[in-house]
Formats: structure tokens, C-alpha cells, sequence
């Protein structure tokens, strides 16, 4: 994550190195501006997240008491009625039991998880810094290892050059189009009634940077987040089913447009990159899944040798050619 944000803003670093300005200066007062924009944005949602979380108990009595009535008209998912009169009159029930074992399972993982973030977070502000301040250094070192050949010194440097503007164009497009996803579910929740609605939406903005799970997430939470609010039937659909009517319209019309052809991906390549860097990183890995293939693109484009590759992950805008004219073209040749 540190190494993306670098991507971005290398170029107000550089900016800032041509007006004097050293580059642990530069990335110190940029640090600061991010740390800065995000704390208070943070304090502001911290309240409403904490009273969902303190609204989550009751809730989840709702739904075991809610499952209770499904397994009692249900026999296939209720125990016989021996077994279920038995298990009242000693007080206990195994799928109650197993649920709420599960929920303090949960509760000590998210803990867990929450100091691991801390000390995750920490460690990214630090390695920004770091990277945005030695960004030339490094650069220079990089090009200085290679064989004295102006040509390929000239190719690697053009190749690195492109995978950081490319990149940095892509999160900062990206950025801009999840900014108004996040807006216009604002809008949405509160006009459905949905508590807290600028909490919803900056999940929907933060989890639209994962491609294909990050939407799916959203509408699960969001369906959730009716339930809890007391919604049933029709009324509980109408959250998510307006997030999928928000993304469907971002996805196929406002992305292509805004982001544009130069920086569009093969769906199929960018979904296996999401499935294999999520399963090696999670939600990060998800997260930077198609950077990593917007820079592999751009080194290859500028490599004879892994230029085959670069074909495979273009966008397919472009129409393909019939195998009849390929077949033909082939003959052709000697």
C-alpha cells in the first residue's frame, strides 16, 4: 500500500525538488497533508461505526430467535421433537451453543485484527515516508547496477517511468470515481432511511478499490446493516439493490469514460490477478491486484521479449481478427 501511494505522489515530491524543496522535506509536509485529511475523516465515522457495533448484539439475538422460527416450521433444519424437547429442558441448544461460540471467536479476532492493523498502519505511514524521501536515490541506484549500455539504461529508466505514471493515473482516476460511488451511496442511504449514511457510503468508496469482491462486500454489509436497522421483506433489499444500481452504472459507463482506453485492462486477466493476489494478501492483495498488472503491462511494453505478454493484458477495445485472416496471414509468411 505504501509502495502505491508512492506512485501517486512521487510527482508533487519532484515538483517540489524543482522549486528547491529537498525530498525528505517534500515527503514529510506530504505525509503530513495525507495523516492530516484522513484523522478527521476517520474521527467523524469512528461514532457511528461504534454504535453499530454496540447495536450488534441485539441483533444477533434477533436473528438466532428468527432462525429458531424457521427451524421449528422447517423440520429438515430442526432436531426431532423429542430431541428439541429434551434439549429445552436441559437448556441448551447446539446451534445456539455453536453460534455463540462463534461470536466470541469473532469478537477476540477482531481485536486481534485491530491491533495487527494498528501496527500495519503505522509501519505504512513510516515506509511511505521513507520511500517518497530515497524515490531518486533508488532510482538511480536501480539504473546504476545495469550494464553500461546507454540503450538499456535508456529502456529501463523510460519503462520504470511509464509503470509510475501509468499507476499513478490509474489509483488517482480510481480514486476520484470511488469518491462519488461514496457520494452518491451517501445520497441513496439517506434517502432510504438507512442510519448513518456517510458511514455506508465510505465503505462503499473504500471497498470499490478491491475490483469484483470489493462491491460484492458492500452489498453484503449493507443488507446487514438493514437488517440490524430493523428492515424486513422488500425493505431490507432496497439498500444493497440500490448500491448494485450505483456500481452497474459506475462500472460500465463512468469508469470507461473517466479512466480511458490508454488504462483499461482484460477483465479475465484483471479477475485471475484479484483471485491470486487476494488469496496470497487478502483484502490488500485485492487491492493491488490491477496496479501491479497496469506496471507489468507498461515494462513489457518496452521489452521485445515479454511484449506477448503485454498483448494478453490490453483491454479488449480493440476488435480481435478472425482466425480466417490470421490463418491467411500465416500462409503469407516464408
Amino acid at each position: 500500500m505504501a509502495l502505491l501511494l508512492t506512485f501517486v505522489l512521487t510527482p508533487a515530491v519532484r515538483l517540489l525538488r524543482r522549486h528547491g524543496i529537498r525530498e525528505a522535506v517534500g515527503a514529510a509536509l506530504l505525509v503530513s497533508a495525507l495523516l492530516g485529511s484522513s484523522i478527521p475523516v476517520v474521527a467523524l465515522l469512528a461514532e457511528p461505526a461504534a454504535q453499530w457495533w454496540d447495536r450488534a448484539p441485539s441483533t444477533v439475538a434477533a436473528v438466532l430467535a428468527r432462525i429458531d422460527r424457521w427451524r421449528a416450521d422447517l423440520p429438515v433444519l430442526g432436531p426431532a421433537s423429542g430431541t428439541r424437547r429434551n434439549a429445552s429442558a436441559e437448556g441448551s441448544d447446539p446451534v445456539k451453543a455453536r453460534l455463540a461460540s462463534e461470536g466470541i471467536a469473532l469478537t477476540g479476532s477482531l481485536l486481534g485484527e485491530s491491533a495487527r492493523f494498528t501496527l500495519s498502519a503505522v509501519a505504512t505511514v513510516i515506509l511511505l515516508y521513507l520511500l517518497l524521501a530515497s524515490e531518486h536515490w533508488m532510482l538511480a541506484r536501480c539504473i546504476e547496477v545495469l550494464p553500461p549500455r546507454p540503450r538499456l539504461r535508456a529502456l529501463v529508466l523510460a519503462g520504470l517511468r511509464a509503470a509510475q505514471r501509468d499507476i499513478g493515473r490509474y489509483l488517482m482516476a480510481l480514486a476520484l470515481v470511488n469518491l462519488g460511488v461514496g457520494l452518491v451511496t451517501t445520497l441513496a442511504m439517506a434517502w432510504l432511511g438507512l442510519p448513518s449514511p456517510g458511514l455506508w457510503g465510505m465503505v462503499a468508496a473504500l471497498l470499490n478499490f478491491m475490483p469484483y469482491i470489493g462491491p460484492v462486500l458492500t452489498m453484503t454489509a449493507l443488507a446487514l446493516a438493514a437488517t440490524m436497522a430493523g428492515a424486513t421483506g422488500l425493505e431490507a433489499l432496497m439498500p444493497p439493490l440500490a448500491y448494485l444500481a450505483i456500481h452497474a452504472f459506475e462500472s460500465n459507463i463512468v469508469s470507461p469514460w473517466f479512466i480511458g482506453r490508454r488504462l483499461a485492462m482484460n477483465p479475465l486477466s484483471v479477475f485471475l490477478s484479484v483471485l491470486v493476489w487476494g488469496w496470497l494478501w487478502g483484502v490488500a492483495g485485492a487491492v493491488i491486484a490491477v496496479p501491479l498488472l497496469i506496471g507489468l503491462r507498461s515494462l513489457s511494453r518496452r521489452n521485445r521479449k515479454l511484449h506477448v505478454m503485454a498483448l494478453y493484458l490490453e483491454g479488449s477495445a480493440r476488435p480481435a481478427l478472425s482466425l480466417g485472416s490470421l490463418l491467411r496471414c500465416g500462409r503469407t509468411q516464408p
